[in-house]
């Protein structure tokens, strides 16, 4: 993982990333739009066109081949910073949209875990990873040892468990999952949803599952702490968040919110 500086680019033999012009706190330097292309194919296959930008998509239409050179459009989740401009990308090049959520469809065709996505040669591998949201997707690129993780792993930092739609006991599920392929070294590499590519996929993911216990070890405390201040449903995840993410900008507390809330119903549930 590094800091800042990250502006998309090619890595490996059939992956290059689009970056689009949305960074913001929540999207780091932007929405990665990745083109998957194998070697000397005409068709590729598009991840997450991101933003109604027309410079964006000008720019993914030509890594991407133009009109009648798209196989798919592939969504990781429906979040707007990945979905946007899925349907005007898709009819602007002559595709579909597969996404497991129907509202996102564009064409007959949906997507789950297991699907193979072909095009050309190329093998993309669907990964059912709820938990940012319930129905995010990674996708396996067995032929570069790569994830692509949409935003169940960032490039930097951690991501958000988008209560009530995402769930904990899922994310912690994904993560294993991940973690399991690269044990397994069939993931050696995560290409993000946001932030730069990280190189070591074992390490990430390791750091994320840790990263979560230890969160929920914080929040188990929180609550005996605040125990006698007897707070309703609604006031308690706030004072959690002021006690556990102390150390964190206050601008990103109102999504620390989303977590500590699927945290506690996690905690509710167990």
């Amino acid at each position: 993982m590094t800091d800042g500086g990250w502006a998309g680019g090619r890595f490996g033999e059939r992956g290059q990333c689009v970056l689009a012009p949305n960074p913001n706190i929540m999207t780091l330097d932007g929405t990665n739009s990745w083109v998957l292309r194998e070697p000397g194919a005409r068709r590729s296959i598009v991840i997450d066109p991101g933003p109604s930008d027309p410079g964006h998509l000008a720019a993914l239409a030509e890594a991407a081949g133009g009109r009648g050179n798209v196989a798919a459009v592939l969504l990781t989740h429906h979040h707007a910073d990945h979905s946007e401009a899925a349907r005007e990308f898709a009819e602007s090049v002559g595709c579909g949209v597969r996404a497991l959520d129907p509202a996102y469809r564009l064409g007959s065709e949906g997507l789950g875990d297991g699907d193979v996505v072909e095009a050309d040669g190329l093998e993309v591998h669907v990964v059912a990873t709820p938990g940012h949201t319930a129905d995010s997707l990674s996708f396996l690129l067995p032929a570069e040892r790569a994830v692509l993780t949409g935003d169940t792993v960032l490039g930097r930092g951690t991501t958000v468990v988008a209560h009530p739609d995402g769930q904990l006991g899922a994310y912690l599920d994904s993560l294993d999952r991940l973690h399991a392929l690269a044990e397994r070294e069939e993931a050696a590499a995560v290409w993000p949803g946001h932030g730069p590519v990280i190189g070591d996929a074992l390490a990430a993911l390791t750091y994320y599952r840790d990263h979560r216990q230890a969160r929920l070890a914080q929040v188990e405390a929180a609550l005996e702490h605040l125990e006698d201040e007897q707070l309703d449903a609604e006031a308690l995840p706030r004072r959690v968040v002021e006690h556990v993410y102390a150390d964190v900008d206050p601008v990103l507390w109102g999504a620390a919110e989303l977590s500590v809330r699927a945290q506690l119903a996690y905690l509710r549930g167990r």
